[in-house]
């Protein structure tokens, strides 16, 4: 099946970062979850099935995690790179 790509950046709150980060991890669609510095404490890819709903699962999976306080949803579109996105 088909898949395509999303990038999540994921805001925390305080003192969350680093359960927020093992939670998303643990996620079978996370295939990296980096921390970053600036205006987002997580950067997150995810791989979801194209007949997968985005918006529910951003709002029934991450942001419902415990200490997830804001998230910007990326969907990537093509891919440039010599793995196509795999």
């Amino acid at each position: 099946m088909e898949k395509r790509n999303l990038i999540i950046m994921v805001k925390c709150e305080l003192g969350c970062t680093y359960d927020v980060a093992a939670a998303l991890a643990d996620l079978p669609e996370t295939p990296m979850v980096y921390s970053t510095s600036g205006d987002y404490d997580l950067f997150t890819m995810f791989r979801l099935n194209n007949s997968d709903d985005i918006g529910h699962y951003v709002c029934e999976k991450i942001q419902k995690i415990q200490g997830v306080r804001d998230t910007n949803t990326i969907v990537c579109f093509n891919p440039f790179t010599k793995d196509q996105g795999i």
